[in-house]
């Protein structure tokens, strides 16, 4: 008897010092986000769009202007028909076509797209709500920070509208019979 209580009270030491019975507010558990971004997503059988690192930055002139990356993982080709903060479409232009793997990209070195909003009024270090239109997806709405232009936003401006571009499908090539 008094081996079996032992080795039960050994097995309960070894469960509770190991970190096993720390339960569902155990520390690895609470990951904290490492970007100032929202992210956000839509994921069913149909779709699968993720958007990451979205924040709105408060520019010169009175302009909020959106960074942020969106992508698709579905193999039917999505569009992002527009952008709107806390109801008031954005001035959106660049890339609108969502197809899988090509990411439509706001701001930065690799953009393709801008999304500015003249007159914005909310402050640096609040949250707006944005809404992103999607053609077959819907809407995705995530509330998001405001950031001030400087350190490694200072040169994020309200101008430099991007102009929407389409591509000219090349001739096919077509079969002799």
């Amino acid at each position: 008897m008094r081996r079996v209580l032992s080795a039960i009270v050994i097995s309960a030491l070894a469960i509770s010092l190991t970190g096993c019975g720390a339960g569902q507010n155990a520390e690895t558990r609470r990951i904290a986000q490492v970007t100032d971004g929202s992210e956000g997503s839509i994921i069913s059988t149909e779709n699968n769009i993720r958007v990451v690192n979205l924040l709105v930055v408060a520019a010169e002139g009175g302009t909020g202007v959106l960074i942020g990356t969106v992508v698709s993982a579905s193999d039917v080709a999505d569009e992002l028909l527009g952008v709107a903060i806390n109801g008031t479409v954005l001035q959106y232009s660049g890339k609108k076509d969502l197809p899988k793997n090509s990411p439509i990209i706001f701001e930065g070195p690799s953009a393709n797209a801008k999304a500015v909003l003249t007159g914005f009024g909310a402050k640096p270090g609040t949250y707006v709500r944005v809404t992103m239109f999607f053609a077959r997806a819907g809407e995705l709405t995530e509330d998001v920070l405001v950031r001030d232009n400087t350190l490694e936003y200072s040169g994020i401006t309200g101008g430099a509208i991007l102009s929407t571009t389409t591509a000219t499908p090349s001739p096919s090539p077509t079969a002799n019979n």
